[in-house]
């Protein structure tokens, strides 16, 4: 993001009494139920807003564990059961909410302070929704984890902001399954901020923006970005949870609008071996709790380093880095996501993409960048694949250890860091970031920082089905294989 701007009741019990044995104890009621309008008048006077607007069903979005939205749609006339958690779901039939054929459901409690009637299909409305088990909030559900970290921000005394760039291809898919860009006239090697082709899917573009703004998100920029037929919008951060709420949004929202004008977006992170990849820069600062004074910002000349960030955003920062390889894993969890994290590859100039675990100015060869004007950091490793639940819960603690450590994260680097040998890297302490989901994984698993935030069955989960997916690409035969050895030998 390019700006420097600042500014539920419990669900009913499942029946039965044979629950997870292991989500027994503190661990599972950490997390007090999200505010929900004043008892069941506030519930009955949203329902009859929502139907003055023409809404028929709603649906509580939860997530999996790879922050794909899940849930079921309630007509408008059972709203009040809906509004506290009356829809349960079998959670063995879902990835990584760690049950077994045995367990009892889980539930959906939705948030009610942000609902979405949609724009294109007004009978349905959307509401971000977390997982209760019992009654009480569910530890594997990752919304349920980044509230839990934004607590723990709280008791500190801050609140975390979070702005996510957001970055798309819009492409097209033919019989075979190919990935092509639409438009033929998209075809320069760099076509970055490209006026005449970002006019060519203008239908699009505008629709996507009007949308945005009608739900308050105000984006300030949007742009053709580096890839051909690859764009990126830009609209106001917000605190954490409400910025993971509306990226996971933004993808339905994205690939809904997208099929309208018969096109695809995808979300891949390296969609083109030749193109740059798409990335979810994650901007970051910390709070006053009270006031809303951004904590990373400081008076020019105040900043020693000259980068405008206070001491404790270099701690935070430092802390980021401190736990950076094992966090690259949240921030780029599938294996396409490691195609993305290259200095080159097979693309003519270099990726923008970040390969060190290392911090600067308006750097992007850094993982952690300051952008000019400070205020903010940005990790560059998060891509269009991330849980941004996930992912923010887990960078956010990492940062609130540095803080609370007062850790120093050392010089800024403001070489390009892509020219560097590995023994002038060792040199200057620059640490590389993982090369593949396999040494991400090793790496997240490595780290007892994620046990300690995540709880040991969240991170049993994420390990097992991250090592499945890498073990299952290998066990894949692909196209190049096929063109480089069938005939070979």
């Amino acid at each position: 993001m390019k700006s420097t701007r600042q500014l539920k009741s419990p669900a009913r019990s499942a029946n039965g009494h044979n629950g997870h044995p292991r989500l027994a104890g503190a661990t599972a009621a950490k997390l007090a139920p999200p505010p929900q309008p004043n008892g069941s008048a506030g519930v009955k006077a949203i329902k009859r807003q929502l139907i003055k607007k023409g809404v028929k069903y709603c649906l509580g979005a939860y997530v999996d564990i790879h922050g794909v939205p899940k849930g079921k749609f309630v007509p408008i006339e059972h709203f009040e059961h809906f509004a506290h958690g009356s829809e349960l779901y079998t959670g063995y039939a879902l990835d990584g909410l760690g049950q077994a054929p045995n367990d009892d459901e889980i539930s959906s409690v939705p948030d009610l302070r942000n609902i979405i009637q949609l724009p294109w299909q007004k009978e349905v409305a959307w509401l971000p929704a977390d997982n209760y088990f019992h009654g009480r909030p569910y530890p594997l559900n990752t919304r349920v984890l980044l509230q839990n970290q934004l607590a723990e921000a709280a008791r500190l005394g801050f609140t975390f902001n979070l702005g996510i760039e957001c970055e798309i291809y819009v492409l097209k898919q033919d019989e075979r399954g190919r990935l092509l860009v639409p438009n033929s006239d998209d075809n320069l090697e760099k076509s970055c901020y490209d006026v005449k082709r970002f006019l060519d899917v203008f239908p699009w573009l505008d629709e996507m923006a009007s949308t945005m703004n009608g739900l308050g998100w105000d984006v300030y920029s949007f742009d053709h970005e580096d890839g051909n037929s690859q764009f990126e919008f830009d609209f106001n951060y917000a605190d954490a949870l409400t910025m993971a709420d509306r990226y996971i949004f933004f993808r339905y929202m994205a690939k809904s609008i997208a099929a309208k004008h018969g096109l695809l977006a995808t979300f891949m992170p390296k969609p083109f071996a030749d193109k740059t990849g798409n990335g979810a820069h994650f901007n970051m600062s910390l709070a006053d709790k009270k006031t809303g004074r951004n904590l990373f910002a400081t008076e020019p000349g105040r900043d020693p380093r000259g980068l405008g960030l206070t001491p404790l955003g270099y701690s935070f920062i430092a802390g980021v880095l401190r736990h950076g390889r094992a966090l690259c894993a949240v921030l780029a969890p599938t294996v396409n996501s490691y195609k993305r994290l290259i200095r080159r590859g097979a693309m003519s100039y270099y990726s923008w993409a970040p390969v060190f675990n290392s911090f600067g100015t308006n750097n992007r060869t850094n993982s952690v960048r300051i952008p000019m004007g400070g205020g903010r950091c940005e990790s560059r490793n998060a891509d269009s694949s991330c849980n941004p639940y996930l992912a923010a819960a887990l960078v956010l603690a990492a940062g609130l250890e540095g803080v609370r450590e007062k850790l120093n994260p050392g010089d800024p680097h403001h070489e390009n860091l892509y020219e560097l040998s590995p023994a002038e890297l060792d040199l200057a302490g620059v640490q590389e970031l993982p090369r593949t989901l396999g040494e991400a994984v090793d790496a997240f698993a490595a780290d007892p920082f994620v046990e300690k935030i995540l709880g040991t069955d969240l991170r049993n989960e994420f390990i097992t089905y991250k090592r499945a997916e890498w073990q299952d690409y290998h066990q894949s035969i692909s196209q190049w294989e096929i063109d480089r050895y069938a005939r070979l030998f």
